[in-house]
């Protein structure tokens, strides 16, 4: 005789929600499990009937990390011009490294960098994700060069990767505890570079 399985007693996202603040506090390795189900509020079985292994509630943790906080960085490459774009999307940065309402810095910095052997395919999946936010800041530079916005010699690789190491840069000192106008004040300077490399 066949039952009805049990509704899930509780709210999937927020439980992972809950899961990424541990990751971005305490890194994968550092994240313990018990860490992990106290603040999802779940026990262990529910922990690996729900999400599997704890590479798994991860990678789930990231993807939905990524969605939500590196979105408003990515939507600055709308912006109609190279300057106008860079400057979304550094300040967008600096700004969500610094909300009050998560932890500070940036999961895809924190979540990973030191891992272990065993675990390299963790810093495999962050740095796939920050490759991917390059290569699509690339993408969008080489369009500005095509259209006479940046100057015809104008290095997109190491623009774009300027860029990132900047904003990835910003994560650590917002971790340590830099403010949002500290962070700001960075761009500030940054942009200065950016705005000699526009057509005149």
């Amino acid at each position: 005789m066949s039952t009805i399985g049990r509704p899930r007693a509780f709210d999937e996202e927020a439980v992972l929600d809950r899961a990424t603040e541990v990751f971005w506090q305490h890194g994968y390795e550092g994240a313990s499990l018990s860490a992990l189900t106290s603040a999802m509020g779940i026990n262990r079985p529910s922990l690996y009937a729900t999400f599997g292994s704890k590479e798994q509630l991860f990678q789930r943790a990231f993807a939905r990390y990524h969605e939500t906080q590196v979105t408003a960085a990515r939507a600055a490459l709308d912006k109609p011009s190279a300057y106008a774009a860079i400057e979304a999307f550094l300040r967008a940065s600096a700004d969500g490294l610094t909300a009050a309402d998560h932890p500070a810095g940036c999961l895809s910095i924190q979540g990973g960098l030191a891992c272990s052997p065993e675990n390299a395919g963790i810093s495999e999946i962050l740095a796939a994700g920050r490759a991917a936010t390059e290569a699509a800041l690339a993408e969008r530079l080489t369009r500005a060069v095509d259209e006479g916005d940046l100057s015809d010699d104008t290095d997109v690789p190491a623009l774009a990767r300027f860029v990132m190491a900047l904003s990835e840069g910003h994560a650590v000192h917002a971790a340590a505890g830099a403010s949002r106008e500290e962070l700001q004040a960075s761009v500030d300077i940054a942009l200065r570079a950016v705005g000699a490399l526009q057509q005149r």
